[in-house]
């Protein structure tokens, strides 16, 4: 590994140097004459590949509505906890964009997501801090299709909060139709007089839940009786598909 030192930095394959950069720095590291893969690197391999795109639709599905500056080594983070997670996308809940600072800095009872889409944000005190005249909140809600890597759609919803004081329990209807799992990401700046806060320690945007897609449920099967019109000894059955009721 060493470090580029010239004017001009470069990042990705050049001859047989690869540049990369890491912690806002640049480095160099030069190309293995041969690789030779056994069947568990391959493995390991593709679920990289599989974690990296999949790393890369979720940040582009939400960096268009982010008011904050993510860190540097988010990238990173997102892909290793999308390989550990397989297809279970709820683990990725907790992920910061900014690793210097969370949601709970500012809301120590952290907000809930019901089935019924529903975001509780629970009653508590909310500290106050120097110079800060607001905490802007901000919900994001996108639906997204892991399977055809589509977004449905997306909603936000922005909310004004003095610090210093006791929070009101508040529910934030979040309703986004469409197929695939809904994803959740609670953003909370610092407000000056004059603007945003640019201290990263006063911002924060986590995913706080992933709500998997519902599977339809249907009624029982309702059986009619047989009418005269009808051929004999064949029962005609309708299903009707039921309303779900979510928690």
């Amino acid at each position: 590994m060493a470090k580029q030192m010239s004017v001009i930095s470069f990042t990705g394959k050049l001859g047989n140097l690869i540049g990369y950069k890491r912690n806002g720095e640049y480095f160099l590291r030069s190309m293995p004459e041969k690789v030779q893969q056994t069947a568990a690197t391959r493995r390991a391999s593709r679920r990289f590949g599989i974690a990296s795109r999949k790393g890369a639709f979720i940040r582009h599905a939400f960096y268009g509505n982010l008011d904050i500056h993510c860190d540097s080594g988010h990238i990173n983070r997102l892909n290793k906890l999308l390989i550990a997670a397989g297809d279970h996308h709820a683990a990725i809940t907790g992920f910061r964009f900014n690793q210097h600072s969370g949601v709970d800095r500012f809301f120590t009872v952290a907000p809930r997501l019901f089935s019924n889409g529903i975001l509780n944000i629970p009653a508590q005190t909310i500290a106050g801090y120097k110079g800060v005249a607001a905490l802007e909140v901000k919900v994001i809600a996108t639906r997204i299709d892991f399977t055809s890597r589509q977004v449905a759609g997306s909603e936000t919803v922005t909310l004004m909060i003095d610090p210093d004081t006791t929070f009101q329990e508040t529910n934030v209807s979040l309703e986004v139709p469409g197929k695939g799992s809904l994803v959740v990401v609670f953003q909370v700046r610092a407000m000056y007089r004059d603007g945003p806060s640019r201290n990263r320690q006063y911002m924060a945007a986590d995913i706080i839940a992933v709500a998997a897609p519902q599977v339809p449920k249907y009624a029982k099967k309702r059986t009619y009786p047989k009418r005269t019109r009808l051929l004999p000894n064949l029962t005609y059955t309708h299903a009707y598909p039921a309303i779900i009721q979510l928690e």
